[in-house]
């Protein structure tokens, strides 16, 4: 039996429900980082420049206050920590809901697009009509996910997620507590969820949270093409999951092979479910 981290992982087990990561999973990490973060720094000192009784504003303000442990603190204040936030990238719901209203804007002025993989969008639509129900879970908002789908070169991809969480409605994606919050919205199902993520920590924490996994390292990725202790694929297109139907294929259960590698005499060896941590 090959580690699970080796490269070239093909999915092949039963799936009801999968969960996609946005950032390097289904679209450019290159893309945000160069088009998308950029454009909302440099705007925002306009969005907190709004009337005073302007809710949204105000609300950001007041989430800003809780989130640094300053509750006197003012717009001015508020502005140096969204920026030093955004310069270091931080995770945090803040920072978040202001990036998904700056970018909204954006791409309602048709000033930017969403950036998916080119075989992403059949991908999508070949587990809808499999009968799996995708959901996208990312530390961008769910307003910033939903016009990442909604404007892309392929069209609107929304119709094809049933839903979407982000760290206000979920929780940070590194802990395994989101991952049993996420268990209990989605209901009775006979095989565990699957999580398909470019980073380590989360696969790690849904791992611990009974999920099983799947890691996407695309081509030219620095980390290398491995993320460590779970199967790996290049694009979504290995992941060959099957759903409950129409077409998906009967059987499957949670302790069966959820993947198959090339090992490295290039022969193919099963990747069982429970090589995941």
């Amino acid at each position: 039996m090959s580690a699970p981290g080796t490269p070239g992982a093909r999915g092949t087990g039963r799936a009801e429900v999968v969960v996609l990561d946005v950032e390097g999973t289904t679209g450019s990490a290159a893309h945000v980082r160069e088009v998308l973060f950029p454009f909302a720094r440099k705007r925002l000192a306009d969005f907190l420049a709004h009337d005073a009784e302007d809710a949204l504003v105000r609300a950001v303000v007041e989430a800003v206050r809780r989130e640094t442990g300053r509750p006197g603190l003012d717009r001015e204040g508020a502005l140096e920590a969204l920026t030093r936030w955004a310069d270091e990238d931080a995770k945090v719901a803040p920072l978040k809901t202001v990036q998904g209203r700056i970018w909204a804007e954006g791409y309602a002025r048709g000033e930017l697009h969403g950036h998916v993989y080119p075989e992403v969008p059949g991908v999508l639509r070949r587990w809808r009509a499999d009968g799996i129900r995708i959901f996208s879970y990312s530390s961008g908002s769910v307003t910033a996910q939903r016009d990442w789908y909604r404007h892309t070169e392929h069209g609107d991809l929304t119709p094809l997620f049933r839903g979407m969480f982000d760290l206000e409605n979920v929780g940070p994606k590194d802990r395994s507590a989101s991952y049993h919050a996420l268990l209990a919205r989605f209901g009775p199902l006979s095989v565990p969820p699957v999580l398909l993520s470019d980073a380590g920590a989360e696969l790690d924490a849904a791992a611990g949270a009974g999920w099983r996994t799947i890691g996407v390292r695309r081509p030219g990725d620095p980390r290398g093409r491995v993320v460590p202790g779970h199967p790996t694929v290049p694009d979504l297109d290995r992941a060959r999951l099957q759903g409950p139907g129409p077409r998906g294929a009967p059987g499957g259960s949670p302790g069966e092979a959820v993947g198959s590698v090339d090992g490295p005499t290039g022969e193919e060896t099963r990747v069982e479910a429970g090589d995941a941590p």
